[in-house]
């Protein structure tokens, strides 16, 4: 192989050649104002003077003015704002567009605003595909498109200009979707969309699930409006309260007797349907005492001080003939059942006699004041044997036998 020729090792032809030929360059590039190296002309839109120029044309010749030198420490923004000082004032204006996209660090002019397309082409180029909407504080991830597909242009939103908007052009897109509910959305959370859309959030199918209150039961029923009265904010959303009795106080039958506890008996499947743990009560329910609507004992929703005595649910009976004035029901019922009923005390005949598991009423008919041995005896039998043995009133039993037994008196049954 050769090794490579050295300058030393060209002709003198070949050296012309070259000094020739930067030589061309350098008169070139002085005569042509360096605009043998555009990508094409300027544009000649002819407007206010910036920088003693009406039009970007004026200066075609002259590169520096916008594409400052490398060793120059300055950018292009930076010279784009040495001419529109009209810029730079709307950037100290927190309302501005120019503001709100200068305040992302990736934007630059020449992002929106292109050149070297020909005298006639826009200055202005917003693709809604490569514009960072999002920085405006409004993403465009919930518009991709129309309802048919088509794709959204400035102009959809921005009918005046690319640096105005109107909230009025959210109601009558999404009135032509769905004028119902569009009606009902702006008289409960009035029109100003933007205090609670973002652009990127999510509309219909909101997941309550995924903050801190979860709707269960009754409540995925509910209408937004239902629990969020007057909303005008996220903020508003957000402090929503979440206890009961933020919304249910007005239908409380207990009129805060209960306290505001309401998920101690109630769940949010319904509020009719409650369950109260009386074994947290001074009265404790056992036996048939479980299965009493509880308006048996709390009539006209009084819960606290209802008495606990049994006589003031159960009126004492017409059997009893007033005999237990102390009313002391326990003594012979169970909470398990009104009857059967078993009485210790004192007893002027002995409650073992005849079969097992006697009642009351086996010998006390028609009520406790009054008895009968004929409930178990054979009555036309003991008058038969009697009549033949003794004499008197076969009825009045106890006074022969005193204690139930046969042989207290003699030939007795």
């Amino acid at each position: 192989m050769h090794a490579p020729r050295s300058l030393g090792c060209l002709s003198p032809l070949a050296l012309i050649s070259a000094v020739l030929t930067g030589l061309v360059l350098v008169i070139l590039q002085v005569t042509s104002g360096s605009t043998m190296f555009s990508p094409g002309p300027l544009n000649a839109q002819v407007g206010a003077p910036a920088g003693g120029v009406s039009s970007h044309a004026e200066i075609g010749k002259d590169c520096g003015q916008c594409h400052p030198a490398p060793w120059s420490g300055q950018t292009m923004a930076e010279r784009c704002l040495a001419c529109h000082t009209d810029v730079q004032a709307a950037l100290q204006d927190a309302s501005s567009m120019h503001r709100v996209l200068a305040q992302n660090e990736s934007t630059a002019c020449q992002n929106c605003h292109t050149e070297h397309h020909g005298a006639a082409a826009g200055l202005t180029v917003m693709d809604t595909l490569d514009f960072p909407h999002d920085v405006t504080g409004f993403a465009l991830s919930g518009h991709p498109s129309h309802a048919d597909r088509s794709p959204f242009t400035c102009a959809d939103c921005h009918t005046d200009s690319v640096s105005s908007f109107s909230q009025d052009t959210c109601t009558a897109c999404h009135r032509k979707l769905d004028s119902a509910y569009s009606d009902a959305h702006l008289q409960t959370f009035g029109a100003d969309c933007l205090a609670c859309h973002d652009g990127g959030d999510r509309y219909g199918d909101f997941d309550h699930n995924l903050v801190n209150y979860p709707l269960e039961g009754a409540h995925q029923q509910a209408a937004c409006a239902a629990c969020h009265p007057n909303a005008r904010a996220i903020s508003d959303l957000q402090n929503t309260p979440a206890d009961c009795q933020s919304c249910h106080l007005a239908e409380d039958a207990h009129e805060g007797r209960f306290g505001l506890q309401c998920e101690s008996c109630h769940t949010p499947t319904t509020w009719e349907e409650a369950s109260f743990d009386h074994s947290l009560s001074a009265f404790p329910l056992d036996g048939a005492h479980v299965d009493v609507d509880c308006q048996e004992c709390h009539a006209d929703q009084v819960f606290e001080g209802t008495p606990h005595a049994c006589a003031a649910c159960h009126a004492d009976p017409a059997y009893h003939a007033g005999l237990f004035a102390d009313q002391a029901c326990q003594d012979c019922h169970t909470t398990s059942a009104w009857r059967p009923a078993r009485y210790d005390g004192p007893h002027t005949f002995p409650m073992n006699h005849g079969e097992e598991n006697n009642t009351c009423a086996d010998c006390h008919q028609p009520n406790l004041t009054t008895w009968t041995c004929y409930t178990c005896h054979e009555q036309a039998e003991i008058t038969r044997k009697h009549q033949e043995e003794v004499s008197g009133d076969f009825n009045d039993c106890l006074r022969c036998h005193a204690t139930g037994e046969k042989d207290e008196a003699e030939g007795g049954d």
